[in-house]
């Protein structure tokens, strides 16, 4: 399976007690739905993480490996469901890249959060005319980061199939048939986005 990224709510800075500057914020929203992803819409259920709080997440400076805020192994990162959704508290480290982090956060210039995964389980159904998509349980949830823009990520191929099974189960075939092409052209566009130049 790929790994998929979704945004989730805003973040924020604050001070902990011993004065080490904490970001805070909601990786992840229950029952609410997400934009158009490439033709269809996502709803997260809650309790979907409630398998993934012990494992080893990390906190990620825009989904880039090579920043790490935090770590759920390590302690520096902290997880939590409430009745609103993925909870997160990283505790940034002492570095220059994570001091422009934070003013970028302060200032309001980075206000977005995004988490990568991949899913265990969901239905398709069709709801008012759109594909909705509804997760009920994360297989894995890889990190949490605040992001500048929280893209529409690549999705698997298992997606295109769920799409497929939809149609196939005499859902609302030709809008269907619309959301997969959709998806399989933001699935082409992301993947010229992710490629880097070489140095």
């Amino acid at each position: 399976m790929e790994i998929e990224r979704r945004i989730g709510a805003g973040v924020e800075v604050r001070e902990a007690g011993d004065g080490q500057a904490v970001i805070t914020g909601y990786a992840a929203l229950y029952n609410v739905l997400s934009d158009d992803l490439g033709g269809f819409r996502e709803r997260i259920m809650p309790g979907a993480f409630a398998e993934r709080l012990e494992d080893d997440v990390r906190a990620l400076w825009q989904h880039d490996p090579l920043y790490v805020l935090g770590r759920t192994r390590s302690g520096t990162l902290r997880l939590s469901e409430d009745e609103t959704g993925l909870r997160f508290e990283v505790s940034v480290p002492d570095a220059q890249w994570a001091r422009d982090a934070l003013s970028s956060i302060r200032r309001g210039d980075v206000s977005q959060c995004s988490f990568a995964f991949t899913v265990l389980g969901d239905q398709w159904a069709s709801e008012d005319g759109q594909v909705v998509r509804s997760v009920s349980r994360f297989e894995r949830l890889f990190d949490v980061s605040p992001v500048t823009f929280a893209a529409y990520q690549a999705t698997s191929v298992s997606v295109q199939q769920r799409a497929q099974a939809l149609r196939a189960r005499g859902g609302e075939a030709e809008e269907i048939v619309r959301a997969r092409e959709a998806l399989r052209l933001r699935v082409d566009v992301r993947r010229g986005m992710l490629r880097r130049p070489s140095a």
